[in-house]
């Protein structure tokens, strides 16, 4: 190891800031009383959470008249996904329990959150991920922060099938979501959307691949308004790719398909969770195409000027497939007003290629005022 282990942990609620002024810290330090994580904890932050809940006058729009849409942009955490929330516990504890490697299957996320926050701890991180079916700005982000990245000659389930294996007989830690932490730390995202609101929304939409954010959130959702919180609980709106769509389906995807990568996965992990988070909340998992993902993704950059990755474009496909079908009038027949968040799960810089392929090219123009005025219709 080149690094001191666990340098770059700080021991619980430390004050980093002058007296006085309350900096933010992360997740693990702001919302310590809802986590299983005490004095004895090192906590290893790159100040993960605390995301916008952006207001869209836009999809609201297209929802109808009472209709409140946000969008919870996770794309705004440290390495550009929701990953982190998730990642700062798996590593907090591992550091913890004595770990000096960790190791994960990823579609591209968990492999740049696992490798930032093992670089920041001084643990060895190792990552499996499927040959050929990774965006190369996630891949990067996870060599660059030192990790040892061997591409399977399979897809997502086969990597994580060996990532378990291994784990099980080898003193490495397992940070995929079956880790449990992960879903501990993921589910502030819902606390925040409630800090935010005042209270949970009505509905929530979030993309659906190996189904740990889905479970985590409804989780978050129970404890906040056990704990007195908030007053309500959300209807779990859950999309996954017409691809690769195993729970829709009833059964394992053998070879899933879609442009949305991060939501490639045939056999969900968290499988069994999401749909106890779908029928307790009385809400529904269902599919959506790779072109309705991507008029979504574009329409979201346009009208509200938020770059998200195609995957999580897949929670405002599903939010405009039910809005044309009128779902959302009968609960507007009982309130006045309905509130309605999407989960936006990556920033769109996470997978450059399919951006560079949805637009056209720039037009090149003489460097002569002449020229740009005509270009431009002045």
């Amino acid at each position: 190891m080149t690094h001191k282990r666990h340098a770059g942990a700080i021991p619980l609620m430390r004050r980093a800031y002058p007296r006085g002024n309350m900096l933010y810290t992360g997740i693990i330090n702001k919302y310590h009383e809802f986590l299983p994580v005490s004095s004895k904890t090192p906590v290893v932050t790159l100040n993960e959470g605390n995301t916008p809940l952006i207001f869209s006058p836009f999809l609201s729009g297209q929802c109808g008249d009472g209709c409140e849409v946000f969008l919870k942009y996770e794309g705004l955490n440290p390495t550009g996904s929701f990953k982190d929330r998730g990642m700062t516990m798996a590593i907090s504890k591992a550091c913890e329990e004595g770990s000096e490697a960790v190791m994960c299957a990823s579609t591209g996320n968990t492999s740049a959150s696992a490798a930032a926050y093992s670089a920041r701890a001084g643990l060895r991180c190792i990552v499996l991920i499927p040959s050929g079916h990774i965006a190369l700005g996630k891949l990067s982000q996870a060599m660059i922060h030192g990790a040892k990245v061997l591409a399977v000659k399979g897809n997502f389930d086969d990597a994580l099938n060996l990532v378990k294996t291994i784990t099980a007989k080898y003193p490495i830690t397992l940070v995929n979501s079956l880790n449990p932490y992960r879903i501990e730390g993921q589910k502030t995202g819902a606390f925040e959307i409630c800090d935010s609101l005042g209270d949970a929304p009505d509905f929530q939409c979030i993309p659906v691949g190996n189904a740990g954010n889905i479970t985590a959130y409804w989780k978050g959702y129970k404890e906040y308004k056990r704990r007195g919180k908030s007053g309500s609980l959300p209807v779990m709106l859950g999309f996954q790719a017409a691809g690769a769509c195993p729970i829709v389906k009833g059964r394992p995807v053998k070879d899933p398909e879609t442009i949305a990568t991060a939501i490639r996965i045939g056999n969900p992990a968290s499988w069994k969770q999401a749909e106890a988070a779908r029928d307790e909340s009385k809400g529904l998992i269902d599919s959506v195409t790779d072109s309705q993902i991507l008029d979504s993704y574009r329409l979201l950059a346009a009208k509200d000027g938020v770059f998200c990755e195609p995957a999580s474009a897949a929670s405002v496909a599903g939010l405009l497939k039910l809005a044309k079908t009128d779902f959302f009038k009968k609960t507007l027949s009982v309130k006045k007003t309905i509130r309605i968040v999407c989960i936006l799960t990556g920033h769109g810089l996470k997978d450059p290629d399919r951006a560079i392929k949805s637009i056209k090219s720039p037009k090149t123009v003489k460097a002569d005022l002449k020229s740009i005025l005509k270009e431009i219709d002045l």
